[in-house]
């Protein structure tokens, strides 16, 4: 853009008043080309120059004109979008006789110019003392859009923004402000001002999740911000095709999770509205075109329609759906459900009912708040199995969302508000930096005169080195009463310590059980060095895991994990037998799981798959081992690394929580959780843990969702090799999931093996296990509930096609409900943590 230099006034205040009596508009609507005295019709419609003088608007300052002999974006605006203007102070726009409802809709194009550079730019819009944006920048809200759509798997590209509002005037003046950040500028290309006669919205809304229940919304106090606005089913809608607002609607092809979930149909009938006072909710074209549930050739249709937005945090949103019957002729011959974040926002939900007819256009508004630690808003419709109708999937013609301002505000405060404070940033990061460097310098001079002088007293102490080699810490140093010191010194020759930290054994004899830590008789690998098969003198076989002398990585772990299993006793977590800390070595001995890792017996390698009924069994094993650690010490204990590989399986296939040097001891009855740095398993992390560096048990519910999807699906949790929407386990899941269609991708092992209730209540609580907050997660003694009724129907379905009883999932239902709570066994008095000090885990 070429920015005209007779109109630079860097400096001055700029007020720009604009006088205009909105019934004086075209069509009671006001349409300003900004940065410009000239007046251009653009879309059929008239655009006046916002500094012509006389007529309709008056220009009481010069103010910053600019413009440019290109536009990269839609060609119905590029006459529009050649012209801005730019403030570098406090810019109002003030319309007089403007009583009454509108929509505003602000235009930005991002210009380019050598004078400003407008991705530095950060601005704040107030109306009529609303808060619409705030800390905006334009081209980070196209880019952001963008980014939004393509990961969604769509190929929209924005080159321009409109951003639009809707709220109620009860004066005469209708006042726009533009503010620009301390040190930038802000700039508008284009204002709609559109009257809205009919009434768009009404203040009874149906809220999700509450059987029927409505919410008085108070409407004409607050402003509306319209998030999104769909042709579901059709194409784009441009602003000269809805004639009564001027409104734009997007295709919905590139929100939709899985696009081939839906297919489109048109037609050419004749559509009129379901209500007279219908007639500006949207234009009748919207309702032409619509989306219907694909044919997935399966037997029962349990998949959705899923539409996934981004949205802000913290605000109520009303979710506008427009439906009409293009198919059926009568009623209860379409009836599906409609459900938004998860929530059930309708069921038995019938178009040809509710609309009063074939090809009547109808609509329906609910309201959902989206919380503060979720950007996202689901929209999902399916069939209602339990309805009998004859159609078995949804429709649906139409979408909007709307967000609604909370205390007068509109804007996300999350955004940055002064790209000048980005500056500052940088000068302060690079004087920290100097600092930083300077203070290393000094401390690495400091730490070669402490390890010289360290290193000189080692030569001292040749002896004890050799016994206590640096690198490890003596095991008897972790305890801090003598009489445990002492017990541990009394077990030098192999007795069992009477403290419970186990039997201590002499190099030689685990060298004896292993033949030398022979490689043919490694189990496993990991971190922290070896694990190996061996056998010890009375013919009991043993996992011995032998750290690596060399390195230190994992020695905190080590330590963590001697601390949790010589005081944690449960059938369902893996037992320490005893230890070894003899010269060089670090060296654990347990209990020996004859039948691997979990995740053997499901993928990557020749062992037989389990049968379904024994993934549940292992999955409550699991789940009962959990539980006890959740729930056996005072404060808890948190694993911090639940997966397939960390649940072992004995003899006769019981499954018991292993490792546990990352877990950590929960927050005290005073905290909600234990702020610590984020370690676990990548693809089982809890993505709540990772964003916020908060840790608590519903962190392991997670992981453990993510468990039971694997169990199901019988794959990797993370596959580079797979399709982009497919690398992720959890993510993959949970979209068949949504869809109730989980059966779709199951190990193909279990086909015409299982239950299908008892995969349908499987899939569910596994769902609820990856809630995107903690607190939406169940218990763990909730899964576990859960989990031993999936049991209870699988093995009532089994005994139903031996012949031996018939099936009745809802005596199963009565059946387990009468149990008052979960049964946790083999956990006594002593093993529920009242000889365990919480205190000796919060370093690890």
């Amino acid at each position: 853009m070429k920015i005209n230099g007779s109109r630079l006034c860097l400096n001055l205040l700029i007020v720009v008043s604009l006088y205009v009596r909105i019934g004086e508009g075209q069509g009671n609507s006001i349409l300003l080309n900004c940065g410009t005295n000239s007046t251009i019709n653009v879309g059929g419609r008239r655009w006046v120059g916002d500094s012509a003088t006389g007529g309709n608007v008056t220009l009481s300052s010069s103010g910053i004109e600019v413009s440019t002999s290109t536009f990269d974006g839609d060609q119905t605006y590029t006459p529009l979008y050649k012209t801005a203007r730019v403030f570098v102070d406090s810019l109002n726009y003030t319309f007089r006789g403007a009583q009454g409802s509108y929509f505003l809709r602000l235009h930005f194009y991002p210009f380019s110019s050598e004078n400003r550079n407008v991705n530095d730019s950060s601005f704040v819009v107030q109306a009529n003392g609303i808060k619409l944006l705030s800390g905006f920048n334009v081209p980070d809200e196209i880019l952001q859009k963008n980014l939004y759509i393509a990961k969604l798997g769509g190929n929209s590209s924005f080159s321009y923004l409109v951003k639009e509002f809707f709220f109620t005037v009860s004066g005469d003046v209708l006042m726009v402000e533009f503010i620009p950040a301390k040190g930038s500028f802000g700039f508008v290309n284009a204002i709609e001002i559109v009257n809205v006669e009919n009434k768009l919205f009404v203040d009874s809304v149906s809220k999700v999740g509450s059987n029927g229940e409505t919410s008085v919304l108070s409407l004409s106090k607050r402003g509306i911000e319209t998030m999104y606005r769909l042709n579901v089913g059709g194409s784009p809608i441009k602003a000269d095709e809805d004639l009564s607002l001027g409104r734009v609607w997007e295709a919905d092809s590139s929100y939709m999770l899985t696009a081939n979930a839906g297919s489109d149909i048109h037609t050419r009938a004749n559509i009129t509205y379901a209500s007279a006072n219908d007639t500006s909710i949207a234009p009748l074209v919207v309702y032409r075109s619509a989306r219907t549930m694909s044919n997935t050739q399966v037997m029962e249709k349990r998949f959705n329609m899923s539409w996934k937005f981004e949205v802000d945090p913290d605000f109520d949103y009303m979710i506008r759906l427009h439906f009409c019957e293009l198919s059926f002729d009568k009623a209860n011959e379409r009836i599906f459900r409609i459900y938004i974040n998860n929530k059930t926002a309708a069921d038995n939900f019938d178009i040809f009912k509710q609309a009063g007819g074939k090809y009547k256009a109808y609509h329906q508004d609910f309201l959902d708040m989206v919380p503060s630690v979720v950007n996202t808003l689901w929209i999902q419709l399916g069939p209602d199995p339990t309805a009998g109708a004859v159609g078995t999937d949804a429709l649906l013609n139409g979408l909007e969302i709307f967000k609604l301002s909370r205390n007068g505000n509109l804007a996300y405060v999350g955004k940055l508000e002064n790209p000048g404070a980005r500056k500052t940033s940088k000068s302060v990061i690079l004087w920290v930096s100097i600092g930083a460097g300077i203070a290393s310098i000094v401390i690495i001079a400091a730490s070669i005169a402490l390890i010289t002088c360290f290193c000189q007293k080692r030569r001292n102490k040749e002896t004890d080195t050799k016994k206590h080699p640096p690198g490890w810490r003596p095991l008897f140093l972790l305890n801090s009463t003598a009489n445990a010191k002492a017990s541990l010194h009394q077990s030098l020759h192999g007795s069992m310590a009477p403290n419970r930290t186990g039997r201590r054994f002499t190099l030689a004899e685990l060298k004896a059980a292993t033949n030398s830590f022979e490689d043919s008789l490694i189990i496993g690998v990991g971190g922290f060095g070896k694990v190996y098969k061996g056998e010890i003198e009375d013919g009991t076989l043993v996992a011995i895991k032998r750290a690596n002398p060399q390195s230190q990585q994992g020695l905190t772990e080590f330590e963590t994990e001697i601390e949790m299993l010589s005081k944690l006793r449960h059938k369902h977590l893996v037992s320490m037998i005893g230890f070894c800390d003899e010269q060089d070595e670090m060296i654990l001995v347990y209990e020996y799981m004859a039948n691997g890792t979990l995740r053997s017996h499901i993928f990557g390698s020749n062992l037989p798959p389990l049968s379904w009924k024994q993934r549940i069994e292992v999955c409550i094993g699991a789940a009962r081992g959990l539980h006890y650690l959740h729930t056996g010490a005072d404060r808890g204990i948190i694993h911090r690394d639940v997966k397939t590989t960390n649940i072992l399986l004995d003899e006769n296939f019981v499954a018991k929580m292993a490792d546990f040097g990352l877990s950590k001891t929960g927050p005290s009855l005073e905290h909600t959780h234990v702020s610590t740095a984020v370690k676990g398993s990548f693809g089982y992390l809890d993505p709540e843990y990772f964003r916020r560096q908060q840790l608590t048990e519903k962190s392991d519910i997670y992981s453990f969702g993510v468990v039971l999807f694997e169990v199901v699906c019988a794959r990797a949790v993370i596959n580079p090799s797979l399709p982009r929407d497919q690398i992720n386990l959890a993510e993959w899941a949970m979209r068949w999931q949504r869809q109730r269609s989980l059966e779709t991708i199951i190990d193909p092992h279990l086909k015409g093996t299982y239950s299908p209730e008892s995969l349908t209540k499987f899939a569910e609580i596994a769902e609820k296990c990856l809630a995107d907050e903690g607190k939406s997660r169940p218990a763990m003694g909730e899964v576990l509930w859960h989990l031993e009724y999936v049991l209870q129907v699988q093995e009532a379905w089994l005994r139903s096609i031996n012949g031996e009883n018939s099936f009745s999932s809802s005596q199963v239902l009565a059946d387990h409900e009468s149990r008052e709570e979960v049964d946790v066994p083999e956990a006594t008095t002593s093993d529920r943590g009242t000889d365990l000090d919480p205190k000796r885990f919060e370093d690890a």
